[in-house]
């Protein structure tokens, strides 16, 4: 006996979007719902594929009005840079410019040393030990 088709309730639309909002990875929604994933996938396409932009969306906007409105405090901000660097694809950049005195140029030398050793001779590159 089969299952009778899946129906799509407001409340399923809105489960599938809240746990893809966060991350959950669509085989646990799947899950979750109590559906095969790909049932999820035919019938939640949009939510699956704009709910991570929209909770992006949401966060950004909250960091913007913290730190837009010095009234609103620091209360969520570390929590939202922190959501925004890892799901919304923030990064932090440092350059190091590496220059010489005064902002010039790096000055280089390089040193070529050429040793003369006799035809025959055991202690090639070490220093006389001084016994023979």
């Amino acid at each position: 006996m089969s299952r009778a088709p899946h129906e799509p309730t407001a409340k399923t639309r809105g489960l599938v979007e809240g746990y893809a909002a966060c991350g959950t990875p669509e085989a646990d929604i799947a899950v979750i719902i109590g559906i095969d994933p790909k049932t999820l996938r035919k019938y939640y396409r949009d939510e699956l594929d704009t709910a991570h932009i929209r909770a992006n969306a949401k966060v950004a906007q909250s960091l913007f009005s913290h730190a837009t409105n010095p009234a609103s405090g620091m209360k969520g901000v570390t929590a939202a840079i922190f959501w925004m660097k890892t799901r919304g694809r923030w990064k932090e950049t440092t350059v190091v410019e590496n220059t010489g005195k005064d902002g010039g140029a790096i000055e280089t030398q390089q040193t070529v040393l050429i040793e003369f050793v006799e035809p025959g001779a055991t202690n090639a590159g070490e220093p006389d030990a001084g016994g023979e």
